[in-house]
């Protein structure tokens, strides 16, 4: 199934200083931390090798480590990916680097291995992430980010708007893609990205993505088979307990 052998592993950048939900990741579900669902579920990930979580804060660490990932204190950092990076490339024992949401506890091992073998199977990517069908109410939702891609798989744009805008009704049109934020690096990829600076359009639509597009990086985007959900609010959270608890009586 792959053209190369591959050795991965996945880094969970988790703060405590959300500015939206403050300890964020010590967020009970189901009675234990939303950082240890995350890691569990992406140790379930065949193509896994480690999880590390990368955090600012000393409970986040103990949390992370109690739940069977490895830890690392990152101090400040000023994005998600580069508190990835702070802990990824002092590292040599990785090939592919994913980067998983710290606010996933739904997490789909799936959509992990289908990002690392994706990947694999594509030696020259650099950089890679997934996406979805879009539901069509919410086409024009700011938060549901949208992608279109090349005939190659590679993204063309990443917006909040809706693209591609169908101009004649009634005219067959591209199935819209939601994009899920979770991303594969290879060691080179992760270093140009972090090593570039904040671009207008990234600025604009407040997509970090972006960047790597301004500056001419190329993204590889692969169809996951599963759904993300996100918590971004303690709403969220309730609705994650209740589609936990829901998976759980069913026997996912």
């Amino acid at each position: 199934m792959e053209n190369e052998t591959t050795n991965a592993v996945a880094v969970i950048p988790a703060r405590w200083d959300s500015s939206r939900f403050p300890g964020k990741p010590l967020a009970l579900i189901a009675g234990r931390p939303m950082i240890a669902h995350v890691v569990e579920r992406a140790r379930g990930a065949r193509r896994i090798s480690s999880v590390i979580v990368a955090t600012d804060d000393r409970r986040v660490f103990d949390a992370a480590v109690q739940a069977g990932a490895e830890a690392v204190m990152t101090g400040e950092c000023a994005s998600g990916t580069d508190r990835v990076a702070a802990a990824a490339l002092c590292r040599d024992d990785w090939q592919i680097c994913v980067n998983v949401q710290g606010d996933e506890p739904l997490l789909s091992a799936r959509n992990i291995d289908v990002l690392v073998g994706g990947m694999a199977a594509a030696p020259r990517t650099e950089m890679a992430t997934l996406c979805r069908p879009l539901d069509l109410d919410r086409v024009t939702d700011p938060n549901a980010v949208k992608v279109v891609r090349r005939a190659d798989g590679r993204a063309l744009y990443f917006s909040r708007a809706q693209i591609p805008y169908p101009r004649r009704v009634g005219e067959a049109a591209v199935q819209p893609r939601l994009h899920l934020g979770i991303y594969g690096y290879r060691r080179a990829g992760l270093e140009t990205f972090v090593g570039l600076a904040p671009s207008p359009l990234e600025r604009t639509e407040s997509l970090e993505q972006l960047r790597a597009l301004e500056h001419g990086m190329e993204i590889l985007v692969l169809d996951a088979p599963d759904p993300a959900f996100g918590v971004d609010t303690p709403e969220d959270l309730e609705r994650a307990e209740q589609m936990m608890r829901r998976r759980q009586a069913k026997g996912d």
